[in-house]
């Protein structure tokens, strides 16, 4: 009948991997590619685990999830595209490192949102994917954009994965939301944490 020990870092890594979960079991209704762990799962929660930490309260807030930048939708052996949002001839844009002139013929490029939606008292992330073609991109000092006013959205992400056979690049979500930071806060922290029966306190041990 021993209380559960939840000092400051199991907490944290509790409720990263809550979070990464959460995230997963959103993405996971999407065709992804996860080739670098033993299972896609393992891959992603990996990777997510980089993420900024969110707390929320048991009960009420434990199924939330939150659209930062960084959120992984893959891992594999090709380059990394670089990607970030901007603007082409004054509208809103990914931009990628995706060059024209490097092409090859089984390419495939997976094109995905991520949105944040407030769903009765939850906050959740739902993720589409689609698959793009090269003629549907706008050419950028030699290397292509996807252009549409959804990119000034900043209530959405995107990101674009190139697959060739069975080899993907790495990629993560780029957004501009924001509503997660104020679920990093310390005043966030303490009020997850009270939730949960408070923080065990981490005993000091005198040096021998």
């Amino acid at each position: 009948m021993e209380k559960r020990s939840n000092t400051l870092p199991q907490f944290k890594q509790r409720q990263r991997m809550r979070h990464a979960t959460e995230l997963w079991k959103m993405l996971r209704f999407c065709e992804t590619m996860f080739t670098e762990r033993g299972n896609a799962y393992q891959n992603f929660t990996s990777l997510a685990n980089h993420l900024p930490v969110v707390y929320v309260e048991r009960l009420q807030m434990e199924h939330a999830s939150f659209l930062m930048p960084g959120i992984p939708v893959s891992d594999g052996t090709l380059p990394t595209l670089q990607q970030e949002l901007g603007e082409v001839d004054g509208v809103p844009a990914l931009m990628t490192g995706l060059k024209i002139d490097d092409r090859n013929f089984s390419e495939k490029l997976w094109f995905y949102t991520a949105e944040q939606k407030i769903e009765g008292p939850l906050p959740r992330v739902r993720f589409n994917k689609r698959d793009v073609t090269r003629r549907e991109m706008t050419v950028v000092d030699g290397q292509l954009a996807l252009t549409g006013e959804e990119f000034a959205d900043e209530m959405k992400g995107w990101a674009l994965v190139q697959v060739i056979e069975n080899r993907c690049t790495p990629q993560t979500i780029v957004t501009r939301c924001t509503l997660y930071e104020q679920y990093t806060t310390e005043e966030a922290l303490q009020v997850a944490a009270k939730s949960y029966g408070g923080l065990t306190e981490t005993p000091f041990l005198l040096p021998r």
